[in-house]
Order: structure tokens, then C-alpha cells, then sequence
């Protein structure tokens, strides 16, 4: 959410930034903000104004009563009670526009960073750097659900049954290497200086409008019935919701944080829900990183997050690219991402594994996170990323792995999670 202060005085940047998302029909709202704003600042001043005359006339009530002048006493009486009647009348003006600033300023976009790549969608983002060698074997290479299955460790068809499409059950080998990979990521970030978190995988509504836009919360959440309660889309959202309402000491700061979830999301959207895979699933499990720290510190920050996820997958000897993302791509709360995404040599082609965001203040001005600094208190700025998504990530991980007789290659960092073994066969 953007400062008000800001829109009120810099409207036509906001305007050209909505243009540049290509979010036209936006643009009646700065304009309805900037009036309903000035509706809500003329209430608030009307309102301290009579209550001036309020505080100034009941002096006089008393100073009347001392020389029993009564008339006049009853009459200040009576005015203090007309505006009192007033201010009832404007107070609950002031909550219905300050309702209605709110509705309007939630779904302007964020000011996207200087220096990312305009276009309409994720097609025109733009590719930064590759990493790692991308391999094509001299043998063909089978969709990553005909090997999990060769190797006994997925059962889609019974998942199906108790659950429905966007769901699987992992077994044996299979189960075991996507923990292993989990636990690796964990001990991965902790060697990096991040703090292990398991975080709630439930939260309540303000920290669901806290963390995400309206759109991305319709299409992604799972609601619990009958209760103020959201299954999480990521731990991102229980991690920044932690900070809700606080003021934390600059000397506290940076807070960089790793945390492990399921993750549940409806996948509402152009996509849908393959019958067959674990690409784009219901539930899933997710390492995560999330930063909260002073604002002059999130573009470093921003660069740290995505180089780790680089060095964990080139760790596993697994080829990745970088992707910046374009104005249209980014949702209304980034002010800037990057997707880090891995080569599928079954595909000849590269697919997102992980998307690193620096989200400004929005989440942090949504949610009253702020810093205590020596000339006052000012907001946070949040970031996030993924370290490693599994399954997704087992679709990289096992055709970059995989023999021609069928096996799969373990890497060293991987071996003290499964027992030792070296490769998982048939």
C-alpha cells in the first residue's frame, strides 16, 4: 500500500506507474483517492475545530454557573449538545471515507523499481544470467512421473481417489529424497546465517490482506470454514504476519529468517491443475527465506536471496537461469522479482523453480511493521524467496540425475540425508 502522502502529491506518477503495470482501469482511482482524501482531511479539521468550541464553551458553563448566570449557562449547555450531535454525525462520516481510502488504496499498485524490464506478461520478462552447462543426454529422457514411478515412489492414481486432481502420495526412495532435500536446504540457509523457523500453517484474515493483493488471495487461499482462519500458500505469509504490529530497535535489524511449510493453494488462474505430475499441485512443501530489515539495505538483501537459491541448486550440480521479471509479471505489492528457474533437459528448455521479491514497505505499511530508528519510527521493507520447492524441484532433480538404465544419481551433499546411498535404482 502506497503512502497517501505520496499520491496525494505525486498523482501523476502513480497514474504512470499503473501504465507501465498495464492496469488502465485503475486509474480512476488515484483521482477518486485524492478527493475522497481531501473529503476526509476537511471532516477531520471541521472536527477538531468544533471540538475547540466544545472545550471552550464548557470552561464557560462552569465560569456561568459561578455567577449564577443560569440562562446563559443553559444555552452553552445546549450548544456543547449540538456539537456533540455534530461530531457524532462526522465521526461516522470520517470511518465510511476512511473505509473507502483504504478499499481504493489497497489495489494501487505498488512503485515498481526503476530498473525493471517493462511488458504486459511473462513472456516479455527478461533473462539475466545462466549458471552451469545445460546437458542434453544421448538417451531419452521419460516425463518425471513415468520415473517416479519405475522407481515405485509416487501413487497418483489412489491420491486421486481420497483427494482429487493436484494431489500424490511419494513412497520409499522417492519419499525419502525429497526430505532429504528439505532437510539440506535447511542446513543450507542455517550455514548462511539465516534462523530456522517452523512457522503457523494457518493465519487470519488481516494477515492474509496484509501479505498478498485481493487477486492473488481469491486465486491462491484455502478458507476454513466457519472460522477467521487461511491455510498458509506459503510460510512467507505466517514469517511476515510474525511482525505484525511491532516496532523493532534498528540495532535488531536485519532479521533474516528461513522457514520450512506445507504450502496449500487453489491454483485458481490460466494454469490449472495437471492430471498427471507434480508440477503446479494443491499441496507441497516449501523452504523458504524471508528478510525484514531497514530500507536502505533491501537492494543488497534482494541480490543475497536470489544468489542463494542459485548456490543451492549448482550445489546439486543442477544448470539455472535468472529471469527478472517485467512490470506486468510482478504482482501489486513487488516492487521487484526475479525468478530462478532449472534446466529440464527432458524439455531442452528451463522452467521456474523459485522467485525471489522485494516487496518495498507495502507489506510492512498493510501490517504496522515498523522500525525504531533515532529520529523517529519508520517502516520495514520485507523480501522473500524460495530456497527449494519440492516436488517441484524433483522433476529438475531427477532428469538432471538420471541414467540410462534407469537409476538416479545421488549427489555428495545429498548422501548423509539418505543413508549413504549413492544412487537410487530399480
Amino acid at each position: 500500500m502506497l503512502d497517501i502522502k505520496f499520491l496525494r502529491e505525486n498523482p501523476e506518477i502513480v497514474k504512470e506507474n499503473i501504465r507501465k503495470k498495464f492496469q488502465d482501469e485503475k486509474l480512476k482511482l488515484v483521482d477518486e483517492v485524492i478527493e475522497i482524501d481531501r473529503e476526509f482531511r476537511a471532516s477531520k479539521n471541521k472536527g477538531d475545530a468544533l471540538r475547540a468550541d466544545r472545550n471552550r464553551i464548557s470552561k464557560e458553563i462552569g465560569a456561568f454557573m459561578a455567577k449564577k448566570l443560569l440562562d446563559e449557562a443553559e444555552k452553552a449547555k445546549a450548544a456543547v449538545k449540538a456539537i456533540n450531535d455534530e461530531l457524532i454525525s462526522l465521526e461516522a462520516k470520517e470511518t465510511e471515507l476512511e473505509a473507502e481510502l483504504k478499499k481504493r488504496m489497497m489495489v494501487i499498485p505498488n512503485i515498481i523499481g526503476k530498473d525493471v524490464p517493462i511488458g504486459k506478461d511473462d513472456s516479455e520478462n527478461v533473462e539475466l544470467e545462466r549458471f552451469g552447462e545445460p546437458v542434453v543426454p544421448d538417451f531419452e529422457i521419460p516425463y518425471h512421473v513415468d520415473i517416479m514411478e519405475s522407481l515405485d515412489g509416487i501413487d497418483l492414481d489412489s491420491a486421486r481417489k481420497t483427494s482429487g486432481n493436484g494431489f500424490y502420495y511419494l513412497k520409499g526412495d522417492i519419499a525419502r529424497l525429497h526430505s532429504a532435500i528439505l532437510s539440506y536446504a535447511r542446513d543450507f540457509m542455517i550455514d548462511r546465517g539465516f534462523t530456522y523457523y517452523i512457522p503457523p500453517f494457518m493465519i487470519r484474515s488481516d494477515v492474509v490482506t496484509g501479505v498478498m493483493s485481493f487477486a492473488e488471495m481469491e486465486n491462491m487461499m484455502y478458507k476454513i470454514e466457519g472460522e477467521d482462519l487461511y491455510l498458509i500458500g506459503t510460510s512467507e505469509h505466517s514469517m511476515i504476519g510474525k511482525f505484525i504490529d511491532t516496532i523493532t530497535p534498528e540495532a535488531e535489524l536485519p532479521q533474516a529468517m528461513t522457514s520450512y511449510s506445507p504450502c496449500f493453494r487453489k491454483e485458481v488462474g490460466a494454469h490449472g491443475i495437471e492430471e498427471r505430475g507434480v508440477y503446479r499441485i494443491h499441496q507441497f512443501e516449501k523452504q523458504e527465506m524471508v528478510v525484514v530489515c531497514k530500507p536502505e539495505e533491501s537492494d543488497e538483501w534482494y541480490d543475497k536471496l536470489w544468489n542463494n537459491t542459485v548456490d543451492f541448486f549448482r550445489s546439486l550440480d543442477i544448470p539455472v537461469r535468472t529471469l527478472e521479471c517485467c512490470s506486468g509479471d510482478l504482482a501489486d505489492l513487488k516492487v521487484k522479482s526475479l525468478d530462478v528457474e532449472a534446466w529440464s533437459p527432458r524439455q531442452k528448455k528451463y522452467f521456474e523453480v523459485g522467485s525471489c521479491s522485494n516487496l518495498g514497505d507495502a507489506q510492512a505499511r498493510r501490517l504496522g511493521i515498523r522500525i525504531k530508528g533515532k529520529d523517529g519510527n519508520y517502516f520495514a521493507h520485507t523480501l522473500n524467496n524460495t530456497v527449494v520447492a519440492p516436488p517441484r524441484m524433483l522433476i529438475a532433480f531427477l532428469e538432471n540425475n538420471l541414467n540410462e538404465d534407469g537409476s538416479v544419481n545421488i549427489p555428495k551433499p545429498l548422501r548423509m540425508y539418505m543413508g549413504g546411498k549413492e544412487f537410487i535404482g530399480k
